[in-house]
């Protein structure tokens, strides 16, 4: 089964911060800094430099490490990840490739989790799911409040879920936790200095309805449709673009619950979008309205 498409706005946010972590990384490269990031290890254990978090120290946290000598550059390190950042994101082959090969070589690089990170968008548009949740969780163990892909990953389990998967439930309690965590941080997430206001607002309004549409077809998979409703019709009324797949979901939960009116009006949505899903959702639209109508007589 093909996934259906992530949204263009998140594509950007996935990209967006793959570039933000990387240009924290440099700047790390380039000074000292007085406040490393959380997952620094303590002054005391030794450690090869690990990556700067895809977000900055939020305001309040303080740093007890002395400032450490900054690491040194490698140009050829420094050369072969412009290689991979230069490289047009949708030349996804060239881009695996690359980065693929400087995680090999670089495995401790200050920018092994800004390329893992771009990796996870690539394989996404190559629909390769167990490659993508793989560098997906090696992108947040080196920078665990990487949102973008927080999103993605999260967003992607419960769409490729396979129910005779020894792991599918263990699989979408990640996804869940990730989506969680995602909506956490993103209150408080500071914009980069070349977005406008506007543009970041958009980005993350966008983030969150991806977050909670994620979170909807998790609790649908699980049959906790009371759940799953809440979630997606948050997913649909805040954004810009509904999915189709969200309108689709609500209305088998709604319908599930008996909400039959209430089914009616997700799959008229739902169908009014063009794609795949269009003439399965005014039948079922039909459907649901007949149920409406008899269910008072009953």
């Amino acid at each position: 089964m093909r996934l259906p498409s992530f949204r263009s706005t998140l594509a950007v946010f996935v990209l967006m911060f793959a570039s933000t972590l990387a240009y924290s990384a440099n700047l790390y490269a380039q000074q000292p800094s007085t406040t490393p990031p959380a997952s620094t290890p303590p002054a005391s254990t030794p450690s090869t430099p690990s990556s700067e978090p895809s977000l900055p120290t939020l305001p309040g946290q303080t740093s007890t490490t002395a400032t450490a000598e900054p690491p040194k550059v490698d140009p050829e390190e420094e050369a072969a990840y412009k290689t991979f950042s230069d490289t047009k994101p949708e030349e996804d082959d060239k881009r695996i490739q690359l980065g693929n090969a400087f995680v090999a070589k670089y495995p401790n690089s200050k920018y092994a989790a800004a390329v893992y990170s771009g990796l996870t968008q690539n394989e996404y548009d190559k629909q390769d799911v167990p490659k993508l949740e793989e560098d997906g969780d090696k992108a947040l163990a080196l920078s665990p409040d990487d949102v973008s892909v927080l999103v993605l990953v999260g967003w992607v389990i419960p769409h490729a879920y396979n129910p005779d998967d020894a792991n599918a439930a263990k699989r979408l309690d990640k996804a869940e936790a990730y989506e969680k965590h995602a909506l956490a941080l993103l209150p408080n997430l500071p914009k980069p200095a070349n977005l406008t206001d506007e543009q970041f607002a958009t980005i993350k309004a966008a983030a969150e309805s991806q977050a909670h549409s994620a979170l909807g077809l998790i609790y649908f998979r699980r049959q906790n449709l009371e759940r799953a409703v809440a979630e997606l019709k948050i997913a649909t009324t805040s954004a810009k673009t509904p999915d189709p797949t969200d309108y689709y979901v609500l209305g088998v939960s709604q319908k599930g619950l008996k909400s039959y009116a209430d089914a009616a009006d997700s799959f008229t949505k739902c169908a009014a979008i063009p794609g795949g899903l269009q003439a399965r959702c005014k039948g079922f639209a039909d459907d649901a309205k007949k149920l409406a109508t008899a269910a008072p007589a009953k």
